[in-house]
């Protein structure tokens, strides 16, 4: 009811940092992912820096919450395109579903990219926070931008554009093989790819990433590169269709490393 809800939200607002820390894992482990994203944006907007737990939980919440809704309106696309092909006596129905669903996936990135703009970024306290949020925001400019058609596709394709090439060259201060930067450039390519239409730019994009992260792979300790090669592994699936001799595609995340780091020390022997 109304007043439990009432009176949940006065025992949310006088938790500690570390109690709605808790319930946001909670919620995280319960699959409530609308909740978690209720309690992360408590300890966000508190105007303190995030820790990195913190900053990975916020990701975490709001990944989920708007994963669904981005699925749930491609899957209205394709049937919507599917029917109007059979010419079916529901198009408005399904016009009416598609809209609801899009205005819930632009209700959740707008809540996060205010946060973003308003609590986070301006007070990052480090390159590596900074790249962070800037990425986040370009992720969910991108979101949006696969939702929407018109006028809301160009802007949100554009303010996606403007927070990934400002993300990228703060990147330049992060090592090479810094997960975040490996990830900005992974979801850069794929704004290229999919936003832009621009599979060329994407390739080279993720080949640029990949090749100066190898340069630097042996000085990474064993720790490290798992979460580096993760990312690398996916860069490479982005470089198709240019031919890339370094690779082989049976190779798991781990052969790949290890191979790489092998090779560059017999060469340096």
């Amino acid at each position: 009811t109304q007043s439990t809800w009432g009176y949940c939200a006065k025992v949310f607002k006088s938790m500690s940092r570390e109690d709605t820390i808790y319930y946001a894992k909670l919620a995280e482990q319960a699959e409530r992912y609308d909740d978690m994203v209720k309690h992360m944006k408590e300890i966000a907007t508190s105007g303190q820096e995030l820790t990195n737990e913190e900053r990975n939980l916020l990701s975490v919440a709001y990944k989920n919450s708007v994963g669904t809704r981005r699925t749930a309106c491609r899957a209205v696309t394709a049937i919507k395109q599917k029917e109007e092909a059979k010419g079916t006596k529901f198009m408005d129905i399904i016009e009416e579903y598609k809209v609801k669903v899009e205005s819930e996936v632009e209700s959740v990135c707008n809540e996060i990219n205010e946060i973003l703009e308003k609590n986070l970024i301006p007070k990052a306290a480090s390159a590596e926070s900074e790249v962070f949020y800037l990425k986040m925001k370009g992720d969910y400019c991108r979101y949006m931008a696969e939702c929407v058609t018109g006028d809301k596709n160009k802007k949100a394709a554009e303010a996606a554009h403007e927070a990934y090439k400002k993300a990228n060259e703060k990147a330049e201060g992060l090592a090479s093989t810094h997960p975040i930067r490996l990830g900005l450039a992974l979801n850069y390519s794929v704004f290229y790819y999919e936003i832009l239409n621009s599979p060329e730019e994407a390739c080279k994009l993720a080949k640029t990433a990949f090749d100066s992260a190898i340069a630097d792979l042996e000085g990474l300790e064993d720790e490290q590169y798992k979460d580096s090669a993760t990312i690398m592994q996916l860069l490479r699936d982005n470089l198709t269709p240019v031919s890339y001799t370094h690779l082989r595609a049976h190779e798991t995340r781990e052969d790949l490393v290890c191979r790489l780091l092998l090779e560059k020390k017999k060469k340096t022997t």
